[in-house]
């Protein structure tokens, strides 16, 4: 698929942010440091709105930031949220000490991540809240709706939100008055065509020319059937039908409408949905309250359409109504829209960095019988080599039941982990280095990942005492203690099709060969966590975008236990000395 992007495809978010900061430098300032900015003229001593999610969607989420709307948003990589210190950061420049209220789509990597930056702001003073989006009807059932995703039906929830703020009510009254919004969207979408991630040959999904998948997400996932072309009005039938039963919709509700367009679908054809739209809608005598026909959140190039309702009464009209702005969403007149003279676009402009190439040394020939600082640098780095050589390998997994951005999360936090250490040489502390790691990766990958893959090295490490030295006994209670905080903060089990399916055997094999040598533990760990990569193939997703497939997603392995695998045998290969 051709894309217009720059050499580096691992700068993609910044650059794309860079780009839009730039332009509209009269309205917006940069987080320094990080991938989020905030509206110049937020209004003070109110409730601040933070918005967020993956890059790839726009102009969902940073075209929703502005006057009546939100204050501030963090921006993830493409198709993954992003992490707790830049959701953090967002929110604390615009915090007016009334409470930060976050929204953003139910997703797992976006729950964890928004989550721990909740219990971060709330340690240092700053009261919060969330409301997380779940409109998309086809992706859990009605008894599961919390299990629902956010797609386009953000828009609505967002714009009650921001009024709502603007309003001047404490943050319980704006989470009420956001929660109600929110139960009262509801969405359904179709796609035509499969977009690409940047960075990615291939494309998150195949459709046939003569195919179209109803209920796909917005990042490609798997929707509840696919079935041939049809005419328009066939397809506007059925997924008018779908919203009509799912709200209960009779003779004289009144609806909000969205007809969402997800990156290459013409207004031309959104049109002629909206059109035979209105006519199974005016049939049923449900009137249209304010209708809008725009691509406001997409995903890439992907074709198809998605259309939300939203449920109206006399409050959420007054909060939809009330006026906004910002360069991609307006309603009405706002008279308080600040636009900065002046603003310096040369702070938003970085230094753009080389990669860095190293050649990875280990203390001595041969097998070693413990790790120092120094050779677990140098481990590291060459674990953090053979993941991003990975890169393909493991986006060609997750693409089969994922979006397809699970190579491409890895390569980028491995990165990061990766230069942190080449400034590290003479670090003595072996917990120090698996913890700056770890922390780099967190920092940087968003999404699920950041979060479990970050605590794999980081909550190990952490509040450790310093050691100069660490053998198999070490490295056991290490990933122990990992591997119980990444179950106590993503829920999974042995079973649920995630990394844990290939950490806990790892984990067990780490500890049963604590007493033998360091060389014998770890291949004891990478046996069990290949074979936790094959169980894999016999479960039904829990967690995560595969989620949705059910029985679908049997026969096919998980990205992230592959990745946990591909780490234990890079650990295995540096202390045998048989690198790649």
């Amino acid at each position: 698929m051709k894309k217009i992007l720059n050499k580096d495809v691992s700068n993609v978010v910044d650059e794309m942010l860079l780009g839009y900061l730039t332009a509209y430098k009269s309205f917006y300032k940069k987080v320094d440091g990080f991938n989020a900015f905030y509206y110049r003229g937020h209004r003070e001593k109110k409730v601040a709105l933070v918005v967020g999610g993956g890059s790839g969607h726009e102009p969902m989420f940073s075209g929703f930031c502005g006057a009546g709307l939100a204050d501030a948003v963090a921006c993830g990589n493409v198709c993954a949220s992003p992490n707790p210190q830049l959701i953090k950061e967002a929110a604390k420049s615009v915090d007016q000490g009334k409470g930060v209220l976050f929204v953003y789509g139910c997703y797992a990597g976006d729950n964890l991540n928004f989550d721990m930056a909740e219990e971060l702001l709330q340690a240092e003073g700053i009261k919060t809240a969330h409301v997380r989006v779940w409109d998309d009807l086809a992706s859990a059932p009605k008894e599961r709706i919390p299990d629902r995703r956010g797609i386009a039906g953000d828009v609505f929830v967002i714009k009650v939100a921001g009024a709502a703020c603007d309003a001047g009510f404490d943050l319980d009254e704006v989470v009420r008055i956001t929660e109600k919004a929110r139960d009262n969207v509801n969405s359904i979408g179709i796609a035509t065509l499969p977009c690409t991630l940047p960075g990615n040959e291939k494309p998150t999904f195949e459709l046939a020319d003569d195919e179209m998948e109803y209920g796909m997400g917005i990042h490609g996932e798997p929707g509840i059937e696919r079935a041939k072309m049809a005419p328009a009005e066939e397809i506007v039938d059925r997924m008018y039908a779908e919203l009509k039963k799912e709200m209960d919709l009779k003779e004289g509700d009144e609806v909000a409408v969205l007809v969402n367009g997800l990156g290459s679908t013409p207004l031309l054809e959104l049109n002629i949905v909206y059109y035979d739209l209105y006519r199974l809608l005016h049939k049923d005598q449900i009137k249209v309250y304010d209708a809008d026909i725009k691509s406001y959140v997409t995903s890439q190039e992907m074709g198809g359409f998605s259309i939300s309702f939203m449920r109206m009464d006399d409050e959420l009209k007054k909060y939809y109504d009330a006026p906004c702005y910002s360069p991609y969403y307006a309603k009405g007149s706002v008279g308080t829209v600040v636009k900065a003279e002046g603003a310096d676009e040369d702070e938003l402009i970085e230094e753009e960095e080389e990669n860095v190439v190293t050649e990875i040394t280990r203390s001595k020939s041969g097998v070693l019988e413990e790790l120092n600082g120094e050779d677990t640098r140098n481990m590291l780095i060459y674990v953090a080599d053979k993941v991003m050589g990975k890169k393909e390998y493991l986006t060609e997994i997750d693409s089969a039941i994922g979006d397809g951005d699970h190579g491409i999360g890895m390569y980028g936090g491995m990165k990061k982990a990766k230069k942190r250490l080449l400034k590290m040489a003479g670090e003595t502390d072996v917990y120090k280095l698996f913890e700056a790691a770890g922390t780099e990766m967190l920092n940087s990958m968003g999404g699920a990942s950041g979060v479990i893959f970050g605590s794999l090295y980081l909550a190990g490490a952490k509040d450790m005492e310093p050691k100069e030295a660490i053998k198999a006994k070490e490295l056991a209670a290490m990933e122990r203690k990992s591997l119980h905080a990444i179950q106590e903060r993503g829920k999974a089990e042995v079973g649920d099709k995630t990394m844990v399916d290939a950490l806990v055997p790892a984990a067990d094999a780490l500890e049963a060969n604590a007493d033998n040598s360091l060389l014998d533990a770890l291949k004891a760990a990478e046996v069990a966590a290949k074979q936790g990569v094959e169980d894999t193939k016999k479960y039904v997703a829990k967690f995560g975008r595969a989620k949705s497939l059910l029985e679908r997603a049997i026969g096919h392995q998980d990205a992230g236990a592959t990745s946990v695998w591909l780490i234990f045998q890079g650990m295995r290969e540096y202390v045998e000395d048989k690198m790649e």
